[in-house]
């Protein structure tokens, strides 16, 4: 179905899709036929970044306001004959890009006979001032393209934060004070205040008399106890999540059974 534009300025930036409703560009530039001053051809931009520009017929195109549909292949307009942005197309331009697409290709004459612009010049029509100097007056202004910058952000892991548990063994020293008993001999004279005691036994015997001795030790017991709370927590710039787990710490004190010595 042929383009049938009210305004070809529309074709301007608009996507150009291909026969399987896949993206094979924007429009960049529009060329007319010279006797008709219909749209032509539409130079594609192509690429990640628009580096590439194929032309496309349209002929048999479809343009609903927004979209232009092509019944051609992204593989097929990127093999198309490479021409350069802003030229004019001539007769040999024109006839490799047809044979290119399968089409039939008439070129158009000048009264002297001589292959002419496709594009014609509309300098002097109502509405349109001045001409163009660098080839024929196509339309009363000179579109103004410029690149934009696109800035974007991308979310990447920088790193993982981890918590472990694990057992550690760590002596601790206590100085814990303890009492034994230790003998002492005490010796008194024979007064009259003991003196019945002293001859209460027989005048020369062999006799034991035997005293108890206690001492302290020091006793050790162990209870585990929580002694603190560990969490992860994570932070962005429009949210703050926290995620919280419960975590326990098992510390191992050493049980020493020691005998201290008597002196």
């Amino acid at each position: 179905m042929p383009v049938n534009l009210d305004n070809p300025n529309d074709l301007d930036g608009a996507t150009v899709l291909g026969a399987s409703d896949d993206k094979l560009g924007k429009v960049q530039d529009v060329y007319f036929d010279n006797e008709t001053s219909r749209p032509e051809w539409v130079s594609v931009k192509t690429g990640m970044f628009g580096g590439n520009v194929a032309l496309v017929p349209l002929s048999q195109a479809d343009f609903d306001g927004q979209d232009l549909r092509v019944p051609y292949s992204k593989d097929q307009m990127k093999s198309a004959p490479h021409h350069d942005p802003g030229q004019d197309l001539s007769p040999s331009d024109e006839q490799d890009l047809y044979r290119h697409y399968q089409m039939d290709y008439t070129p158009t004459r000048t009264g002297n006979g001589d292959d002419g612009d496709r594009r014609q010049d509309r300098a002097g029509e109502s509405g349109v001032q001045g001409r163009d100097t660098s080839g024929p007056t196509t339309d009363e202004a000179m579109p103004r393209s410029e690149e934009q910058l696109h800035v974007g952000t991308e979310q990447q892991e920088t790193g993982k934060a981890r918590l472990r548990k694990h057992i550690v063994t760590e002596t601790e020293t206590v100085q814990v004070p303890v009492s034994r008993e230790e003998v002492r001999v005490e010796r008194e004279p024979i007064t009259e205040a003991n003196r019945g005691q002293a001859m209460a036994g027989g005048d020369l015997t062999e006799e034991e008399h035997e005293v108890t001795l206690t001492e302290e030790r020091a006793v050790v017991t162990k209870e585990a106890v929580p002694v603190e709370r560990v969490r992860l927590g994570t932070e962005t710039v429009t949210d703050e999540q926290t995620v919280t787990e419960e975590v326990r710490k098992e510390q191992i004190d050493a049980d020493t059974d020691e005998t201290t010595p008597r002196r």
